[in-house]
């Protein structure tokens, strides 16, 4: 009875510790879950605070076309920055000055640089750059490429917003934007002039919108010196600024499409108008007037996927066939003028012609662009008469020359060629310099009284285009190069200097639905004598410089256009032009006193007279002094080139102590490109290259290094638990990309929540081993107690 007793009592005092024991468990408890409650009120504050932009997103979270980084949290991915930009062109005349504002927003927590690689037309002058921050605008300063870099590098480490716009290409740029806030928008303005084009009484003008994947061939050993004893290889990279010319490319199968654009054009032609129209987008056009008009894109805005044109014809009988306008501006007058030679009715045609037709059909003409490649080709050989010769070269990271050399244009042989070309399928790299090296030396000698023609049908997607001006310099001889433009975004840089180079003609060929029209106008230019020794006098005036020199040779449709720097005081006198047709010579005399005014003359003078310093580059021995002289032009102008950029800084420090990361902003694949072609079926894109023989991660162009790199990305545990887990987002593992030049800032991490509900458990796992080993010894001491009390 007494043992019974002891027992009851030994129960009820371990009831009282075990009560004791829950209550400071549920307290501390309690005490956990109020901090962790605070630490999501705090963290739900903070994501209401930016708009809810959390620093972290999962893969299915992503709605629209992202790209995403790996984040040090597991399954987390941070986002880069986004970019929305709005065209706005005024058209006056011959002239168009555009203003292009990029939106850049920081859908992340943290604090970013973004850089976004984007085309303006190859003839185009930047002039401005300005940085809006809140209500203010900082305008950007011109300075010499390295010092701007130094100033943009130093404003970035120091905290302060900062943008950077530099040169490239003559048609690509780079605008880099440091210190983007979390969740913040920073606006950048960039304003160039650029000169309407003109060709067979239709004028139009360009708005391109994306820089389309280039294809990068490897750097070669080109000499081996042995001075000193040394005797180590020099490399020479065919291509300038490989990884800046480079940008992420979704994959149109499964991503939306992004870098929305707008675009609104004022059109003042200066003539009464007729036929108005874009070849490519959508549009809405209101007539203000018989000379003026108002062009916009239907809906909000477009994907920055294909180029934009615009096209108009004055009203019949209205077209102009000269103009002059001029510009006074520091002491100086400026000019501006074209004028279409009429076409000399007994001009000798040339009475056979050796054509040599190259056609690209690599993976980058996928699609809709070899489809329009092959028309085109099908109808230029079917135009050929009897007596001519032709050949065709197709190449991709490969060539094949057709019939070996030229051959007679029978009906046979054209029948073959043209079943030969409808064939062709496009895959591989864009291996250009081959084919164009057979084109110009293996077709044999020119044969008596015959003209040779070289037509070259590509998009230009390559990187190496001063080694295919070279080529053409070098080899070109009597021949006349003519390029085809293929596709929604050509390189028309690449497309407008090499038939430039070659004294031919460039003609752009956008959808299926031009094919015929334009062929029919490069069939004239083809069929009839260029108007060659053209040169432009000045009477009564010492004109210091003239651009373009040497002037080119024309072919039919298409205007002498020129512009020239006069001193200001000796502003009158007659601009003369002369020129032949065939033999026929022809002369037109326009006085300078009858000009109209016009606004940004001096601006297209200076970027055409740094085209003429870089087209004779070759002529140069002291390189050095080369850019001297296009910097001081570029300086005097306030002209972004190859040897000066544009900056903007705020002066006032906005990032605090926290890291900086930085990315390119991805770009969408040119309309009508195949994915899978261009990059291979399974590949994630590294950069912007062709995956057959294109440039690898590491700026190399092995194929074989190329794939080993995206298996290898592909199998990263990170990247095989991303496709498991969302294979829909499969693009947005461009998303997984891990390189070590994206580091973007890990800030705002749930961290604080593991890490208290680490302790928790912790503390409970501790708290109970305590309670029951408390227990144990006041049990063993209670039962021994009752033992001796009772005698055992």
């Amino acid at each position: 009875m007494f043992l019974e007793d002891e027992f009851a009592i030994g129960r009820m005092r371990m009831r009282r510790i075990s009560i004791s024991c829950l209550v400071a468990i549920t307290a501390f408890v309690a005490c956990i879950a109020a901090m962790l409650g605070l630490a999501s009120a705090a963290r739900a504050e903070t994501r209401q605070a930016s708009g809810q932009l959390a620093a972290f997103v999962r893969p299915n979270d992503v709605n629209s076309g992202s790209l995403l980084f790996p984040s040090k949290e597991p399954g987390f991915y941070v986002e880069a920055p986004r970019l929305r930009t709005d065209v706005a062109i005024d058209i006056s005349g011959p002239i168009a000055r555009v203003k292009v504002t990029q939106r850049f927003q920081n859908p992340s927590q943290g604090w970013v640089e973004g850089t976004y690689v984007f085309p303006l037309p190859d003839n185009s002058a930047v002039d401005a750059l300005k940085m809006q921050i809140g209500e203010r605008f900082i305008e950007g300063q011109i300075k010499p490429r390295q010092e701007a870099r130094e100033i943009y590098e130093q404003a970035k480490a120091e905290g302060k917003k900062t943008a950077l716009l530099e040169q490239q290409r003559p048609n690509i740029f780079t605008n880099q934007v440091a210190n983007i806030g979390p969740g913040e928008e920073i606006v950048v303005q960039i304003e160039y002039q650029q000169t309407v084009h003109q060709s067979g009484g239709e004028f139009s003008l360009r708005f391109p919108m994306v820089v389309a994947p280039r294809y990068n061939p490897a750097p070669i050993v080109q000499t081996v010196e042995f001075n000193n004893g040394a005797g180590f290889a020099t490399p020479s990279d065919p291509v300038e600024n490989r990884e800046k010319i480079e940008a992420p490319v979704l994959d149109p199968r499964e991503n939306a499409r992004i870098n929305p654009v707008s675009l609104t054009i004022n059109l003042k032609a200066g003539f009464p108008l007729g036929e108005v129209k874009s070849s490519f987008h959508h549009v809405d056009i209101r007539q203000d007037g018989d000379q003026a008009r108002t062009i916009s894109l239907k809906g909000d805005a477009v994907p920055a996927d294909k180029d934009f044109e615009l096209t108009w014809k004055a009203a019949p009988g209205k077209t102009p066939s000269a103009g002059l306008f001029r510009e006074a501006i520091d002491g100086k007058t400026y000019l501006l003028a074209f004028i279409t030679p009429p076409t000399a009715p007994d001009a000798p045609v040339p009475s056979k012609r050796e054509v040599v037709f190259v056609i690209d059909n690599s993976g980058s003409m996928s699609g809709q662009s070899i489809e329009q490649a092959r028309q085109s080709l099908a109808l230029a050989i079917s135009r050929l008469n009897p007596e001519d010769r032709f050949n065709v070269i197709r190449f991709d990271d490969t060539m094949t020359d057709y019939f070996n050399g030229l051959v007679a244009a029978t009906p046979d042989n054209r029948e073959k060629a043209i079943a030969y070309i409808r064939s062709l399928n496009a895959d591989g790299g864009t291996e250009m310099l081959p084919a164009l090296e057979d084109a110009l030396r293996n077709q044999g000698p020119i044969a008596s009284g015959a003209l040779r023609q070289v037509v070259f049908l590509t998009d230009g997607a390559i990187g190496n285009e001063q080694q295919l001006f070279q080529e053409i310099t070098a080899s070109r001889g009597d021949a006349r190069v003519f390029t085809v433009g293929i596709g929604s975004a050509p390189n028309t840089y690449f497309m407008t200097k090499a038939a430039e180079v070659g004294r031919g003609t460039f003609t752009q060929i956008g959808s299926t639905d031009q094919v015929a029209s334009r062929m029919s106008e490069l069939f004239a230019k083809l069929q009839n004598p260029a108007m060659t020794d053209i040169a432009a006098t000045f009477e009564g005036i010492e004109a210091e410089d003239i651009t373009p020199n040497p002037m080119p040779d024309l072919y039919s449709g298409e205007p002498v256009v020129l512009t020239a720097e006069l001193p200001q005081d000796k502003a009158a006198g007659k601009l003369q032009i002369v020129g032949k047709t065939g033999n026929q010579p022809w002369r037109v005399e326009m006085d300078i006193a009858n000009a109209a005014d016009g606004n940004g003359i001096s601006k297209l003078w200076a970027r055409r007279k740094i085209d003429d310093f870089e087209a004779r580059a070759y002529e140069r021995q002291d390189p050095a002094a080369l850019d001297k002289d296009i910097e001081t032009v570029a300086l005097a102008h306030h002209l972004v080139s190859r040897v000066t950029s544009l900056v903007a800084v705020d002066v006032t420090p906005s990032r605090p102590n926290e890291p900086l990361g930085s990315a390119k902003l991805p770009l969408n694949l040119p309309e009508g490109w195949d994915f899978g072609k261009v990059f291979g079926e399974n590949s994630v894109p590294p950069g912007g290259a062709e995956r057959h023989g294109a440039a690898a991660p590491d700026g190399s162009a092995e194929p074989q290094q190329a794939a080993a790199a995206t298996q290898a990305f592909a199998a990263s545990p990170e990247i095989a638990n991303l496709m498991a887990a969302a294979p829909t987002a499969k693009a947005a593992t461009l998303i997984a990309q891990k390189s070590s030049t994206v580091n973007l800032p890990q800030t705002a991490t749930r961290a604080d929540e593991q890490i208290m509900r680490g302790l928790t458990m912790l503390l409970l796992a501790l708290a109970a081993a305590s309670g029951l080993a408390i227990w144990r010894r006041r049990l063993k001491g209670l039962i021994m107690a009752g033992a001796k009390r009772n005698g055992f």
